[in-house]
């Protein structure tokens, strides 16, 4: 498939919903990278190398240098917010980073102002913004986002646009008969059904313009058969949902080790500290659910206790977050796993996490806006389950279930660009290194 491959020419336009600490921190962490001020630790499309051939082949490029994916210094930032702060404003009000390293980018940052925001209070209950639309319809709003993507592009002569949600966790809510093809979908804009989410409309303004779309948090959004439809239609990418970052980062980590030794488990209990806005909105318990069911999932797909009954079949798992405005970015977990070994004899392991939510995200928004419009200019379109190592709920084609282990979602990924190049895959065999080295004949 390489010479089907589109070569990344031109500008290209990483517009979010959301302009709050993920996203700045994400644009200022690429203008910092591109000034030559910093690395871009955490970017695997920027750090990571990928094994091409036998290990005897000693081939491990970049994955930047093997795959034909956009160079930082062409990627232009836009978006909207439920606040009129441009991006330098908004950055020092989140308080990720220190405050030198976004004054040395500072022209840059107040140059980018947020587009008004398509929002819907009762799918976000605590935010308060007024930097919104007006509007009678969900039709209206999605014909206006539709407008503001043809305007960016514009004015800002970019030759590509994707799009990477990175606003707040709405309520949530389970897809209806409004969600369920595409005509039901554009009948309820005209009618303005209340349970079309404002994510749903951005995803449906993106695709509806071949925009390929990512979704950063665990609400219902393009996860439909409308807008998959939707996708497949317009052929355009779709990847969803949920950054994955702290906690289910771990989980992802420590849970398929334990499985791998066959080890059991009792309990995993998780509770977390948060102080930003994300934590703001997550302290309504309707955005909660959204959340909890996004991290209840994993451990119960790696784990899998109907496959497993001795090791997982009594598994409690129980999660928590909590708002806690001095930790602001700053967020702090305890995990503490009961398991039980030979003989049943029980351990404990016991993990805290301090970490920094926007720190981890920032690069993930990265790789999924150039991963994403890699796949466009590869000719894919509909779910792009190859995505799932950066994801916490991954979507995958009805009656799949989603694969959470992340070296199996690494393996995943590069074998996907192996095949896009016309590399071969890999599958970790190795008996060819072994076979007939003791042969007398």
């Amino acid at each position: 498939m390489k010479h089907q491959i589109k070569e990344a020419n031109g500008k290209l336009g990483v517009l979010m919903p959301g302009l709050g600490a993920v996203a700045t921190t994400f644009i200022a962490g690429v203008l910092s990278v591109t000034k030559g001020f910093s690395k871009p630790i955490g970017s695997v499309t920027q750090m990571g190398h990928i094994r091409l051939g036998k290990r005897t082949d000693n081939k491990n490029p970049l994955i930047k240098d093997f795959v034909p994916l956009a160079k930082l210094e062409d990627i232009v930032f836009g978006g909207w917010d439920v606040y009129e702060d441009n991006v330098y404003t908004a950055a020092v009000k989140a308080e990720v980073l220190d405050r030198f390293q976004i004054e040395a980018i500072k022209p840059e940052l107040e140059a980018i102002i947020p587009m008004k925001a398509a929002f819907d209070k009762n799918f976000v209950k605590n935010l308060d913004g007024t930097h919104v639309k007006d509007f009678k319809t969900r039709y209206d709003l999605a014909q206006m986002v539709m407008e503001d993507i043809k305007t960016f592009q514009e004015e800002n002569k970019v030759d590509r646009v994707v799009m990477v949600w990175c606003g707040s966790t709405e309520i949530y809510h389970e897809a209806a008969d409004v969600h369920n093809s595409l005509a039901a979908f554009e009948q309820g804009l005209r009618e303005n059904d209340e349970r079309i989410a404002p994510s749903m409309i951005y995803a449906y303004a993106a695709l509806k313009l071949g925009v390929p779309f990512a979704n950063g948090a665990p609400n219902l959004t393009c996860d439909i058969p409308a807008l998959v439809e939707l996708a497949h239609q317009t052929k355009t990418p779709i990847a969803g949902k949920d950054f994955k970052t702290g906690q289910t980062l771990m989980k992802t980590i420590l849970a398929p080790g334990l499985q791998a030794r066959a080890l059991g488990m009792e309990g995993w209990f998780s509770t977390n500290i948060l102080g930003n806005r994300d934590g703001w909105v997550l302290d309504d318990p309707d955005n909660f659910k959204t959340k909890e069911v996004s991290k209840l999932g994993v451990l119960e797909d790696i784990l899998s206790p109907e496959e497993y009954p001795d090791l997982y079949g009594d598994l409690y798992h129980k999660i928590r977050i909590n708002y806690y405005p001095p930790r602001k970015d700053n967020k702090e977990s305890w995990d503490n796993i009961d398991i039980f070994g030979w003989l049943g004899y029980k351990m404990q392991i016991k993990v805290n996490f301090l970490c920094r939510d926007s720190i981890l995200a920032a690069p993930i928004v990265l790789d999924l806006a150039l991963f994403i419009d890699f796949a466009k200019r590869a000719g894919m379109s509909g779910i792009q389950e190859w995505l799932s190592f950066y994801l916490k709920s991954p979507q995958t084609a009805p009656g799949l279930r989603p694969e959470h282990d992340i070296f199996k979602q690494l393996i995943k990924l590069q074998n996907t660009l192996r095949y896009l190049m016309g590399e071969d895959l890999i599958t970790h065999l190795g008996l060819d290194y072994y076979e007939g080295i003791f042969d007398t004949e």
